[in-house]
């Protein structure tokens, strides 16, 4: 079975919670359908792999910094359900964020990807990309 790349649309709500909790993340359809808006008015739509149903999400970001020449895009998530791994869907959605995010002017893209993810950053090096830096987080108090 084939699949499509395309951008999201609020109607894909539903699809995006079932991937997002394939993660692991308790996320309901009506909480993707609240952030969604936030995403397409920075002009930074999900993109979504579609077979008839949705079988993989990337989310992007851009960063404008000081200290490089261009934006910095960023992939923040990356999911693909799991019957349909290793099937060539990740790659399809990283190699259509690569384009859309040097389309807007990116002159670097970051993945951000967690620790135990081991599998996932296989996957990334495969694609190229190499450790360069480590990521700090912190969870900030509700306002």
């Amino acid at each position: 079975m084939s699949f499509v790349v395309r951008g999201g649309t609020p109607a894909d709500a539903g699809g995006l919670a079932r991937l997002i909790q394939e993660l692991g993340y308790d996320v309901s359809p009506a909480d993707v359908a609240a952030r969604l808006p936030r995403l397409f008015d920075l002009g930074l739509p999900p993109l979504l792999a579609d077979a008839g149903q949705l079988i993989g999400c990337l989310t992007m970001s851009i960063t404008a910094v000081l200290h490089r020449p261009r934006p910095v895009g960023r992939i923040s998530m990356l999911v693909v359900a799991e019957a349909w791994r290793g099937r060539g869907v990740g790659r399809a959605l990283v190699g259509a964020a690569e384009a859309y995010l040097a389309e807007r002017g990116c002159g670097l893209i970051e993945v951000t990807s967690n620790v135990r993810r081991e599998r996932a950053h296989a996957f990334y090096e495969r694609l190229g990309y190499e450790r360069t830096s480590f990521r700090f987080g912190k969870m900030l108090p509700s306002s």
